[in-house]
């Protein structure tokens, strides 16, 4: 059952008079991940100036199980056993932190051998980081019920608390992709000599780097397939520097210069790439027409290969 006498302390209340809800259970079975028992209570109550801080424990990360047997002050909660759990050891956590996580506290009832639960109502889930390493109830129990032995809670002067944490991980992958237009040294030229006398199936182009990817040409002299009439085939070919789930995309220009004149053979592409992939064009030029001495694409048995990124993609 909800009960909205008791207040979470770290959520923001516009109306001062109105505490978010929390729910209020019984069960058979021990809390899960830490417990607290104390003998003596009412002189450790009286040791305590303010707070009783319960030791380290692991559940999902460390925590802390802050105990105020008079109530927490600052949040409304004199005369109420407060109990509140925070991240301990925050110092060795890396910047900007935070931990997603729901809690249940608990109450032994040692007469009825059951557990009071007091929990968040809906579901909350509070975040814990820098600003706000510490959440919690200021008004679990009043300290007259719990004072109270035929309650169960505190008897021959023995009582035992628990808590139990459920951390939510972020499971979400982000990506950022921006795309360039004529980014910076987006151009390649690669000069193939001694072009009669090339026999085998392709050649590669060394690496060249743009925006941080690294890309290559290859060029099959005599075509990638069996193809009538023959023609040299020349792709791009994005390789091995970027995660596998990733691709990027690419507007290039693929072209073959012409060493005379300025009406150089280009073909534009578009395409998304990943590793490995290379893209370009089977039929780039007809071979009749590259050795056309008249047309200047192949010139003292050499060839001038380029190609230019005109538009492309970065992921982060």
């Amino acid at each position: 059952m909800a009960d909205s006498s008791n207040e979470s302390s770290g959520a923001p209340v516009n109306n001062p008079n109105k505490a978010p809800a929390v729910t209020r259970s019984t069960r058979d079975l021990p809390p899960a991940h830490f417990s607290l028992k104390i003998e003596s209570y009412s002189l450790l109550s009286q040791a305590v100036l303010e707070k009783f801080e319960s030791c380290v424990f692991e559940a999902c990360r460390h925590k802390w199980l802050y105990l105020y047997p008079r109530g927490k002050a600052k949040f409304i909660g004199t005369g109420h056993i407060s109990l509140y759990l925070a991240i301990a050891k925050t110092e060795k956590l890396p910047l900007g932190w935070e931990v997603n996580a729901s809690f249940k506290f608990f109450l032994f009832d040692q007469i009825r051998d059951m557990y009071l639960t007091i929990q968040d109502s809906f579901g909350t889930i509070r975040r814990f980081n820098d600003l706000k390493n510490e959440w919690g109830f200021a008004k679990v129990l009043p300290v007259d019920t719990f004072n109270d032995p035929s309650q169960g809670y505190l008897v021959n002067d023995c009582c035992v608390f628990g808590v139990e944490v459920s951390v939510y991980e972020r499971s979400n992958k982000r990506q950022c992709i921006s795309m360039i237009r004529e980014p910076p040294n987006r151009t390649m030229t690669w000069k193939i000599e001694k072009f009669s006398t090339l026999d085998e199936r392709f050649y590669c182009s060394q690496e060249f780097t743009v925006e941080g990817l690294k890309w290559k040409l290859e060029v099959y002299p005599k075509g990638d397939t069996d193809q009538i009439p023959e023609a040299i085939s020349i792709y791009i070919t994005l390789c091995d520097c970027i995660q596998s789930e990733h691709k990027i995309y690419a507007e290039y220009k693929l072209r073959i210069r012409n060493q005379v004149q300025r009406n150089h053979m280009e073909r534009l592409g578009k395409q998304w790439f990943s590793n490995s992939a290379g893209w370009g064009f089977r039929q780039f030029i007809f071979l009749n027409d590259l050795h056309d001495a008249f047309k200047g694409f192949l010139v003292n048995d050499t060839i001038i290969v380029e190609a230019e990124i005109i538009v492309m993609s970065t992921v982060k």
